[in-house]
């Protein structure tokens, strides 16, 4: 399978029967321009198709796993309508994607998980996190509507007074708390972030295909049932609050404290 169209933003390399897909934009903390929205939404179909593959490992290149959105396309996105109008229907393909893959995908995150690449990790099969690492979705406090997974995923894997209470306020999910509300499956030292998820990996790619496939499918038609009633709302309302002033004037609160910028903290989505 030739996964060389996704380069240099998303990087696939063999190891054996697994896939390991890397968010390569480490001086930007793997935040989603244009070129990696749609790459990650393309190489859920790419794997798919890859006869060697059994299972997926999805990390980020660097010290952070995914800061989320590119903090410039949301004031793009205030003033461009057929850009904020791709930029939410490939948020829908992309969730869709990858919640159809039918193979396993361990996340291994290895930094913060923010926005986007929060909902990519609890998008995934299996969850391991760095000691040190973070979740946290402030679409609300930035002035977005939770509209590309949380809503979708976190009713599922936590209680939802607990999912409603990260998604409203956005608070930082540090890995231990995240693991007891289930949104991971494994806290490690961050030196072993990945080499742990490999090995989770293995695990599933050593088990029949078909059973360890239409098992996974079977469980993720509860999630594709979810997004089939949530995502056109909360995606909606998403392009909705890209237009409001709360959107424009947060972020330039953001950008104004440093947000943004190499080495800062991850961006607000």
């Amino acid at each position: 399978m030739d996964y060389s169209g996704l380069a240099p933003g998303l990087l696939v390399e063999a190891d054996g029967p697994l896939r390991i897909v890397t968010m390569n934009r480490p001086d930007e903390l793997n935040s989603f321009d244009d070129a990696l929205h749609v790459g990650m939404r393309r190489v859920w179909d790419l794997l798919v198709d890859d006869e060697g593959a059994r299972a997926v490992v999805l990390t980020g290149a660097g010290r952070v796993f995914s800061a989320g959105g590119h903090v410039p396309n949301f004031i793009r996105n205030h003033h461009d309508l057929a850009a904020r109008r791709r930029d939410i229907r490939e948020g829908e393909r992309l969730a869709r994607a990858m919640l159809s893959c039918e193979l396993p995908v361990v996340a291994a995150v290895n930094g913060p998980a923010v926005g986007l690449g929060c909902s990519l990790a609890t998008m995934s099969d299996f969850v391991v996190m760095s000691e040190d690492a973070f979740m946290s979705d402030p679409h609300v406090s930035i002035g977005l509507v939770a509209g590309d997974g949380g809503a979708v995923t976190w009713p599922w894997l936590t209680s939802m007074l607990t999912a409603k209470e990260f998604l409203l306020l956005g608070d930082r999910i540090p890995a231990a708390e995240a693991a007891r509300a289930g949104l991971c499956n494994r806290v490690v030292p961050a030196a072993e972030v990945l080499e742990t998820a490999k090995a989770i990996a293995r695990r599933f790619a050593a088990l029949p295909a078909q059973s360890v496939r239409d098992t996974k499918r079977a469980l993720n038609m509860h999630l594709l049932d979810s997004a089939n009633t949530v995502l056109n709302f909360a995606l909606a309302a998403e392009y909705e609050s890209f237009g409001t002033e709360d959107i424009k004037t947060r972020v330039a609160e953001f950008l104004a404290k440093g947000g943004g910028k190499t080495g800062s903290t991850p961006a607000p989505r």
